[in-house]
């Protein structure tokens, strides 16, 4: 990737309100935490009232993922969900624009020792993740242990992509196209470590239908296991949690042993069942507003 470089043509007025909004964003979370992250909360609840779309897909996503959950449950579980949609923003600003310091104050990571690990072996590290809500921190956060490479889609605003580039490289090297398999590939081989997460519906190219919560034939791409393959890689699960009292947990995983097997369905099916473990944790924190559940196999019904 080309790194976004500052130039005059950013300053041009249709890109204001992208300067406008960030720097707004800066400004907010200057304030004290407690003060920002109460107006998230806020900001979600009304965000409920203005994406009825996205309250809806979040609605059928968890009647399909958990149908254990009685109505009144889920209910609750999506106004929590869109409060923790609202803290995400401010998230943002945290992970493009605190300190290294101020962030290492709330921050616990656990498993540090298998990157250590990992590192003495002069391995490549595939970060296997998922999104969440708080993934711009997760990212962060690692990187302050270990810089590493970001997997992205690039925005096609000049402005935002220069301040997204920027902001997500604060303790990280540089980023990758998420369509750039070989660039991740040539990363792990020079033993780098690449944040990757494969929980979305990306389609039925390159994927197979898996379990995912209590969908049998769910979408999951088989990337993960395509990029283990490459030699001397460690498949390291990575989760970052907003804890009840405001501070964060980073949690890394010890590397996954025999991955990938070499079977398409067990693999994808293995991640899946790491990300639902994860998810479980703390569900209320997971990007549930995503059609997760949209592509079906030939012949089956629409699930939306």
């Amino acid at each position: 990737m080309n790194t976004p470089k500052f130039t005059a043509k950013l300053l041009h007025p249709r890109y204001w309100l992208t300067w406008l909004g960030f720097g707004l964003l800066w400004l907010m979370v200057q304030l004290p935490r407690p003060w920002f992250m109460a107006i998230g909360r806020l900001l979600g609840r009304l965000t409920m009232k203005l994406l009825k779309s996205r309250v809806k897909i979040t609605r059928r996503n968890l009647e399909l993922a958990m149908p254990e959950l009685t109505d009144e449950a889920r209910e609750q579980l999506i106004v929590k969900n869109f409060e923790n949609v609202g803290c995400a923003l401010f998230e943002l600003g945290m992970a493009w624009f605190w300190p290294d310091k101020r962030l290492e104050k709330i921050t616990t990571i656990e498993g540090a020792e298998h990157v250590r690990a990992a590192e003495q072996m002069q391995s490549g590290m595939l970060l296997l993740s998922a999104h969440f809500l708080t993934l711009e921190l997760n990212a962060r956060m690692f990187g302050m242990l270990k810089p590493g490479i970001g997997v992205y889609r690039p925005n096609t605003n000049p402005a935002y992509e220069y301040l997204q580039y920027h902001g997500r490289c604060r303790s990280n090297k540089y980023l990758l196209d998420r369509l750039d398999v070989r660039g991740m590939i040539k990363a792990l081989r020079k033993g780098e470590v690449i944040w990757y997460a494969p929980d979305h519906d990306y389609g039925i190219h390159a994927s197979v239908f898996v379990p995912f919560f209590a969908v049998d034939k769910a979408a999951t791409i088989t990337g993960t296991a395509t990029l283990a393959r490459v030699k001397k890689t460690q498949t390291l699960p990575c989760f970052t949690y907003r804890e009840s009292n405001g501070h964060y947990r980073l949690v890394i995983g010890a590397p996954l042993e025999n991955f990938p097997e070499g079977d398409e369905i067990a693999d994808a099916s293995r991640c899946n069942q790491i990300i639902e473990g994860a998810v479980r944790k703390a569900p209320e924190q997971y990007m549930w507003m995503h059609r997760r559940f949209k592509t079906v196999p030939e012949g089956e019904p629409y699930r939306y």
